[in-house]
């Protein structure tokens, strides 16, 4: 068998007036994440580790911010794409690892929902999509909860 790693980082400066998306889900907060897309920080890293496992660039490269096709689209299409782009390289998904790092809001609650929103799409199990959250202890942008950062490591197998 043919196995390939990719992994996937992405930012987003967390405004007042924007919905946060992470995992595909809703979040209630009073700031959301600032983008041209959802911003769904979360995705946004699985579709680069999913694209960098098999050299296909990343998430600019086929979703680029000055095109206004994918202007505040829901990033779970984005995922989508991104699932035809190695599957029809031969390729799906084994299992995802994931970290969010914030100050606020706390994700607990939602995890589940969005393991169920990324396995549906991506063809796996909800417990394929790990999702593990941490603060920064408030050092940094993201201590200071001026944004956020997720990190996605991604096996595929040759089908």
């Amino acid at each position: 068998m043919s196995y390939r790693i990719g992994s996937g980082i992405d930012f987003h400066q967390l405004a007042e007036g924007r919905d946060l998306w992470i995992g595909g889900v809703k979040i209630p907060h009073n700031k959301g994440s600032l983008g041209h897309s959802d911003a769904d920080v979360l995705l946004h890293a699985i579709c680069d580790g999913l694209l960098g496992a098999l050299a296909l660039g990343d998430i600019g490269v086929h979703f680029p911010d000055t095109d206004n096709r994918y202007k505040n689209i829901d990033s779970k299409l984005l995922l989508k794409e991104c699932y035809r782009l190695i599957t029809e390289k031969g390729y799906k998904p084994v299992n995802i690892d994931t970290t969010i790092c914030l100050e606020k809001p706390k994700i607990k609650p939602y995890v589940q929902q969005m393991q169920e929103a990324i396995a549906k799409i991506l063809g796996l199990d909800n417990n394929d999509v790990s999702i593990k959250a941490t603060t920064t202890e408030k050092m940094g942008f993201a201590g200071r909860e001026e944004g956020l950062v997720a990190y996605a490591t991604v096996l595929l197998v040759k089908i």
